[in-house]
């Protein structure tokens, strides 16, 4: 009985060591067949652009000096327009570089892409409108109305959290309508909330009256960033995507200074910190311009091809490039 029980409760025991001791080298003969099956996907081996990388580079660091400072030390200094010219001529040397560049760092052809253009022109003209409104509009809160950083940043919500839960649903519609559609329509609701803002800002305007325009504008965002991704990435070759994608990005952070700086220089035109009402009076004006900026942006959209253009778009590159490969 006792040798028999003994055997019995060793039995698991080897039942167990034999089957945990058989599932490893299935799992190595499994994963050596898949090695050998599946190729492993990774993009060409490119050399750095290091004349594209330091042209574009400083470059873009003359200019957005020249716009951040500009209007500190005065748009006709010396250090300003020096700034601004030697950044400008720097691009244009980027650009004829990467022209005549055997591994440029942004291929030029890019640009011949109606999406590719068109999309960019979208995302430079809507960071554009809204960095620059959002820049004043935060102050407003602060200097016009009285409220802290903290309370003025809360009232700024409505209008920065909307893309959390709209820019879901904008990627999915995107896949089954297109992108164009939803930046016009992005850019439009923009535009429009820009209007409103312009038309009901004032020294006492309720907090009530400037809320279904930072809806409208925080829709509006989340209506353009999933459909400009697709409707970039679909213009050019899968090998390409991170080229094509950090030129999109250098593109709108350059939105951005623009829009900051030139809604800025509107706002010292017509308006001061010298009194709420004065800094009032200089908002005006400069949020109107970002809604024309951003209505500009929204006829760029219009260019963008349909669905169906898209989608041949996105195969093209793809198959021209597994034909390379193949051969």
């Amino acid at each position: 009985m006792r040798a028999r029980a003994h055997s019995s409760s060793r039995c698991p025991a080897r039942s167990r060591r034999g089957s945990s001791s058989r599932a490893p080298p299935r799992s190595r003969r499994g994963g050596r067949r898949a090695s050998r099956r599946a190729a492993e996907s990774r993009g060409p081996a490119r050399p750095l652009d290091l004349p594209g990388l330091a042209l574009g580079g400083a470059g873009l660091l003359g200019i957005v000096y020249g716009l951040v400072r500009g209007q500190a030390l005065g748009w006709g200094s010396t250090t300003i327009v020096g700034s601004l010219v030697v950044g400008l001529l720097l691009v244009g040397a980027f650009v004829a570089w990467e022209l005549r560049a055997e591994h440029p760092m942004l291929p030029m052809r890019f640009f011949g892409s109606r999406a590719f253009s068109a999309t960019n022109a979208v995302g430079l003209s809507m960071y554009f409108g809204i960095f620059g409104s959002i820049f004043l509009l935060s102050q407003f809160f602060q200097f016009v109305q009285h409220y802290t950083p903290l309370q003025a940043g809360l009232r700024v919500l409505p209008w920065t959290i909307m893309p959390m839960f709209v820019a879901p649903v904008a990627g999915i519609l995107s896949d089954r309508i297109g992108s164009r559609p939803l930046m016009v329509t992005g850019l439009a609701l923009q535009s429009a909330a820009m209007l409103w803002i312009g038309q009901v800002s004032s020294v006492t305007v309720p907090y009530g009256q400037l809320v279904p325009a930072f809806v409208m504008a925080g829709t509006g965002m989340a209506l353009v960033f999933a459909p400009a991704a697709n409707a970039v990435l679909a213009a050019v070759r899968p090998s390409e995507v991170g080229q094509a994608s950090g030129a999109t990005n250098a593109i709108r952070e350059l939105g951005g200074v623009l829009g900051v700086a030139v809604l800025a220089a509107v706002f010292a035109g017509s308006g001061s910190y010298a009194s709420p009402a004065a800094y009032n009076a200089g908002v005006i004006p400069a949020i109107r311009v970002g809604a024309v900026v951003l209505a500009v942006g929204a006829l760029a959209a219009l260019l963008v091809p349909g669905r169906r253009a898209e989608v041949g778009a996105a195969a093209a590159p793809a198959a021209s490039e597994s034909l390379a490969q193949a051969a």
